[in-house]
């Protein structure tokens, strides 16, 4: 009986890899730092973007800031960093309950980062005050995504850390 017990086991686990270790390592350390840094993101310029005196000072068009894309820009990053913010936090839960979905989840966090800052870089050339404020930060930021989506989206692809982890 105990023999069948330990046969049963040694064929359920997966050969190779496992675990939240080796590359996995750097992919955690990504995920906590997006918080972190959506965190910040939010609290030191999407909040105070809608506060009263900013929102009117940029959506007014009595106001020489005005601009017809600057609330919709506003809106757009706010709603961005929270709705990703959550879903960061629902990878993570993932990730740690080794959810199949988990690869998955990733492509679509590494992917939608570059689209959204290509995005968000586009409407930021649209408002001419905002373009001349701008510096080579977010294009350095979009080329750190493209590298990043190069990097690790082939990873949850065709790693067998990966395949052999994720499994529930």
């Amino acid at each position: 009986m105990e023999n069948n017990l330990a046969e049963q086991n040694i064929q359920e686990r997966p050969l190779g890899v496992v675990g939240l270790g080796g590359w996995m390592v750097l992919v955690q350390i990504g995920i906590y730092g997006s918080l972190l840094l959506l965190l910040v993101q939010i609290y030191n310029y999407s909040i105070p973007s809608v506060s009263p005196e900013i929102w009117k000072n940029v959506t007014s068009k009595t106001s020489e800031l005005y601009h017809p894309l600057w609330g919709a820009l506003i809106i757009f990053e706010l709603a961005f960093n929270v709705l990703f913010f959550l879903y960061t936090i629902i990878i993570l839960i993932n990730l740690y309950q080794k959810k199949l979905i988990l690869p998955k989840l990733m492509i679509i966090y590494y992917s939608t980062s570059l689209v959204v800052g290509i995005i968000d870089y586009l409407l930021v050339l649209q408002i001419p005050m905002a373009s001349e404020m701008q510096d080579a930060g977010q294009l350095k930021d979009i080329f750190r995504s493209i590298v990043t989506c190069l990097i690790w989206i082939p990873y949850f692809v065709k790693s067998e850390r990966v395949k052999n982890t994720f499994v529930r």
